[in-house]
């Protein structure tokens, strides 16, 4: 068989190469409108496009390397054994200041520096499986790549796409044998030497690949992109355009397949000259006003423009000409010159919605909040007519759920062949107006008569979240309120207007225990998704297939259930395995014909782990669930492969139930080996009851998957790892989470703590707590609040002063001075004096993740050091949020490493020893800050989705549009 490779990692739309691969993977479990889904037919390896849809968590999403690693070695100071002292110079401190880049030891580098692995896509017709081969961890030297950062993006102008792009350097094509092995490989060939391969995309017919092309070459403008396309069967590549002066302009969507044989594409403007020249003198001051004394609350978004200079580079890189360009050589250029966002083909591909943003620009809010014009063009690139031009959006509240005015979520009906549909918000975008209905869903048909008027599907009184199409009988709506955590999903029949929608389920958002699961959905010709609907023997009967996790107070159990729309009974046709395998299912495979499908000729994508044997994927087909593998996956780590995982259950001492997963090294044996130095990594979550923070996430039997920078890497150097603690902030009826937030975070660590004592895993006096982003922002908190519980802490890339972020932060939508003792008792730079344990701060020096700018990091360390703290500096050059540099990596891992064989490992002092002077003098200080007058100073925001971080909490963030 068939050796394939996988990797695990966490993907965050912050780091610098993040992707969105295997799409027709996880569109098995969508919960999203499938028109949107059609959208993702791009395989990217980009940095988050802000005018790309959201898409629906799928396990497939841990199939690629975004961060795997070179081959490259170095050497280390350090031991593989977690219990060995490690001798400090006393000028070690002094010594390890302004050195060049270093590398972890052996047992954590051997880890990161795996071999690269592929991605993989299923074809449209599920006959064929593509193999991008990736690099290894990108070098520094490409982060230090010029870039320009315009209105929220970071472009590198050499290219004209978005910086810091990861890519393939080939790809290998197979068959996928009707006994599910894979046939031989056919590579895709005629491509240049050293070609970095990016947005790989299947025609819909599966014959044909489109994807772009640049290499290398010192002043020449080969580093462009231009567009490829190669037959699948023959493996052939060549130029779409003869001319070798049409270059793609990938700053936003970059071309589409309009049919089996033509593309549109956005490519730079021929006319185009040099960029603008920044001008020596400035024509007149900065000015920004606000004589109209309107109300504009934002975050703190970042690489904002900031001048007229800026707004003229900013249309010269996203400027593009749409071209239509055939198979057979045909080229016609369509439209005029402007910043095309999204290029959107019917489903008769008949029609195409082409979204674009025009002036005015703003200097406060980044360009998915700028004028946004939707027109409707022929496929041909004949102007229809306009849909809408949504003016600057610079004062949507800042409130969850708050929405942009006007039209939005315009998108085609998957099932009809050229249908609009839409939501109009009802209160004006803002959350706090209390109003019925608050949204309302409208149809139109692209090419209404005159006179006709669009049609209101459905009214909500919460905020619209999509629709699954199915076809005129049955359609399936979602809305939710963040607040109340509610979420409900409507059956509507679109083509009976006497049928009333009816609600099918009713419940809270967090509430993973009722959770019934999401419609799966099958592909349909023309390449988009509706709800797949199956048919029994003789049975009259409508059903569906719901996929879900089966959450329980054991852990998840996935399950897939024979829904009966109509009557709601449900029948267990599918299930994991509970004892020692995690399986689950990936992705709908029966779906090459048109119409419903018999139950017995399902066929499904499932995988199946255990805490030691590494994610494989197979193939399950009806009536007699066969099962064929088609995956053999190497373990990717083989020297943790005897690792110990555990799901811990405990209580915080007010009653709310907690869990953790609890990791020991390979052969650990407590009763022989005594307690183990332990690293906490976890990230804070809120919740609206205790009942819902109490219940179980995740299961037992999962894979431990290792990223580059994951804390579970120092398994390999005997710690003990209690990974993503549940660390609930909750918030009542009324009450906001926040109020009690220290209070809550302290008495959740204390629980942990105490449980990892009790077991014996831990020692006492050698636990490190650690978090990144809003993790940062907790560890920082409880060194300063819980300094009895840990030896030492590590924060990556986290804010600690919140008066920084004035206008909400995470889920708090109050602003500073509605909640000004919050901001401050939440804000660890407020306790810069009370915290005497070590802590190790770590921080990218081109942080544009809002809220947790750089120099939060640098203002909280001068706080820490003007009281004397034992504290480090570590900023990254070049680095974003999430770190992505082979050299950044390693050294964050190495002063990683040193902080803990030197704080942890190595501590004797007695950590308890704080408990009466913490629990003493908490009290008094909290009084004394809520006394203090607070000033702000800087813009407002808050961290964007830092629950991506975590892996376990997923809250809806608020609108950006």
């Amino acid at each position: 068989m068939m050796r394939l490779y996988k990797v695990y990692h966490r993907l965050s739309p912050y780091s610098s190469s993040c992707c969105c691969l295997l799409h027709p993977f996880s569109l098995g479990n969508a919960r999203f409108p499938s028109s949107n889904l059609r959208s993702f037919r791009h395989l990217r390896t980009h940095s988050t496009n802000l005018f790309k849809p959201a898409m629906s968590a799928s396990r497939f999403n841990r199939l690629v390397p975004v961060n795997s690693a070179l081959a490259e070695d170095g050497s280390a100071a350090g031991n593989g054994s977690a219990n060995a002292s490690l001798t400090f110079a006393e000028d070690d401190d002094e010594s390890v200041i302004g050195v060049k880049y270093r590398v972890p030891p052996p047992e954590i580098r051997d880890i990161v520096d795996a071999p690269p692995l592929p991605a993989l896509s299923f074809s449209p017709l599920r006959d064929k499986i593509l193999f991008m081969k990736r690099r290894s961890l990108p070098p520094l030297a490409e982060l230090a790549r010029p870039e320009e950062k315009l209105a929220g993006l970071r472009i590198d102008g050499k290219c004209n796409t978005r910086s810091r792009m990861s890519f393939y350097t080939g790809i290998g094509i197979h068959s996928l044998m009707p006994d599910g092995s894979l046939g031989p490989e056919t590579e895709v060939r005629g491509l240049p030497d050293g070609a970095k391969i990016n947005f790989v995309t299947w025609s819909n017919d599966g014959k044909h690949l489109a994807f772009s092309v640049r290499f290398e070459e010192e002043e020449s403008s080969s580093s462009k992109l231009r567009v490829w396309v190669a037959d699948v069967e023959t493996g052939m590549a060549r130029p779409l355009f003869q001319s070798p002066d049409i270059y793609l302009n990938a700053v936003f969507d970059n071309y589409v397949w309009v049919d089996n044989s033509t593309l549109l594409v956005c490519t730079i403007p021929l006319s185009r000259g040099d960029p603008p020249k920044k001008p020596l003198v400035p024509s007149g001051p900065k000015i920004q006003s606000n004589e109209q004394k309107t109300i504009v609350q934002v975050r703190t978004f970042q690489d904002l423009l900031k001048d007229e200079y800026d707004e003229d580079l900013f249309d010269y890189y996203a400027t593009s000409q749409l071209v239509l360009a055939s198979l057979d050589g045909k080229v016609k250029e369509v439209g005029s010159p402007a910043i095309y966002t999204s290029l959107d083909p019917s489903p008769d591909e008949k029609y195409i919605l082409i979204s674009s943003i025009h002036r005015p620009y703003s200097f406060i809010v980044p360009c998915g909040r700028f004028p946004k014009k939707v027109d409707l063009w022929t496929a041909d690139g004949n102007f229809v007519r306009e849909l809408c031009d949504l003016p600057l959006a610079e004062d949507i509240p800042i409130a969850s759920n708050s929405v942009r005015n006007g039209m939005r979520s315009l998108n085609w009906r998957a099932d009809k062949p050229s249908t609009l549909y839409w939501a109009e918000t009802q209160d004006g975008g803002d959350a706090k107006v209390e109003v019925s209905p608050r949204d309302i869903v409208y149809t139109q048909p692209a090419e209404p008569q005159e006179g006709e008027e669009p049609e209101i599907l459905h009214k909500l009184d919460l905020r619209y979240g999509g629709i699954s199409w199915c076809d005129d009988s049955l359609a399936l709506m979602y809305e939710s309120w963040y607040k109340t955590r509610r979420t409900r999903t409507w059956v509507i029949s679109p083509g009976s207007k006497d049928v009333s929608p009816r609600i099918l389920f009713d419940r809270s958002s967090e509430d993973v225990y009722s959770d019934p699961g999401s419609p799966m959905l099958r592909r349909t010709s023309t390449g988009n998704y509706v709800i797949a609907k199956l048919r029994k023997e003789n049975d009259d009967a409508t059903y569906l297939l719901l996929n879900g996790n089966g959450a329980t107070p054991e852990g998840d159990t996935p399950f897939l259930d024979l829904f009966d729309i109509n009557t709601g009974s449900k029948e267990r046709i599918w299930e994991s395995d509970k004892e020692k395998y995690y399986e689950s299912v990936v992705a709908l495979l029966s779906d090459r014909k048109e119409g419903d499908i018999h139950i017995n000729d399902l066929k499904i994508l499932t995988s199946k782990e255990s805490k030691t044997e590494n994610t494989q994927y197979y193939i399950q087909s009806w009536p007699d669930k066969k099962l064929c593998q088609i995956t053999d996956f190497p373990h990717p780590y083989p020297q943790l492969a005897s690792l110990q995982k555990e799901m811990i259950r405990y209580e915080r001492k007010d009653g709310v139930q907690l869990t953790a997963t609890l990791y020991l090294p390979p052969g650990y044996d407590p009763s022989k080996d005594g307690p183990l130095p332990c690293l906490v990594w976890s990230y804070p979550g809120e919740f609206k009851s205790k009942d819902a923070a109490g219940q179980v996430r995740g299961s037992p039997n999962e894979f431990a998957g290792i990223g580059p920078t994951s804390a579970l890497l120092w398994l390999a150097r005997r710690f003990a790892i209690l990974s993503g603690p549940t660390i609930p902030i909750i918030g009542e009826g009324d009450e906001e989470a926040n109020d009690r937030y220290v209070e809550q975070l302290v008495a959740s660590a204390e629980a942990a703590v105490e449980e990892v004592i009790r077991r014996g895993v831990a020692h006492p006096n050698k636990i490190a707590v650690g978090g990144h982003s809003y993790g940062a922002f907790m560890t920082a908190n409880l060194l300063a609040h819980a300094p009895h519980l840990f030896c030492c802490g590590i924060a990556r890339s986290g804010a600690y002063n919140r008066t920084l972020t004035p206008f909400g932060f995470q889920n708090e939508d109050r602003t500073l001075w509605e909640a000004t003792n919050t901001y401050v008792e939440m804000s660890p730079f407020m306790s810069a004096n009370r915290i005497k344990k070590p802590i190790l701060l770590i921080h990218g020096e081109e942080d544009n993740n809002p809220g947790t700018l750089t120099m939060q990091s640098d203002r909280f360390f001068n706080a820490l050091k003007g009281h004397g703290a034992l504290c480090r500096l570590v900023i990254l050059p070049f680095e974003s949020h999430g770190y992505s540099a082979r050299e950044s990596i390693m050294h964050v891992l190495w002063e990683t490493d040193r902080w803990l064989q030197k704080h942890c490992v190595s501590n004797t002092s007695e950590v308890s020893a704080d408990i009466g002077k913490s629990k003493d003098g908490e009290g008094k200080e909290v009084t004394d800050i809520e006394n203090k007058g607070v000033a702000a100073s800087g813009g407002g925001g808050a961290e964007l989705a830092d629950d991506i971080e975590s892996g376990q909490f997923h809250s809806k963030p608020r609108s950006l549009m």
